[in-house]
């Protein structure tokens, strides 16, 4: 019973620092920005070598200095929890459940319904 009890604490836990974990680009040392998915020690040594040069301003000023990260890219690493001054890029889902269900919400009218409901 108690290690049921331990390990049922430990994944809440583990779950909460991972869905609530927001890591600033201005602020993050190498490991906190290798901890991001998406995020690898060399893009980590990229981050931080343009960062010297002077703080990232937003998702702009980042796309453009960071070699690597497009508007796709910056999407999918707002969305695991790599901030610009505090702020999420715009668009992306507050986390992964939100971005499941902003995917499903996308869907155009009438695509789950049967053929037959369809036709009528």
């Amino acid at each position: 019973m108690m290690k049921k009890l331990v390990f049922a604490v430990a994944a809440l836990l583990a779950s909460s620092g991972i869905a609530f974990a927001q890591v600033d680009v201005n602020k993050a040392d190498a490991a906190a920005l290798d901890s991001v998915k998406g995020v690898g020690p060399s893009m980590s040594k990229s981050i931080l070598d343009e960062r010297a040069k002077g703080e990232f301003k937003d998702w702009a000023d980042f796309r453009q200095r960071v070699k690597g990260v497009g508007d796709k890219k910056a999407l999918k690493l707002s969305e695991a929890g790599l901030v610009v001054n505090g702020k999420p890029m715009e668009g992306a889902a507050a986390g992964p459940a939100g971005a499941k269900a902003e995917k499903t919400s996308a869907r155009a009218p009438g695509k789950d319904k049967p053929a037959e409901q369809k036709a009528m």
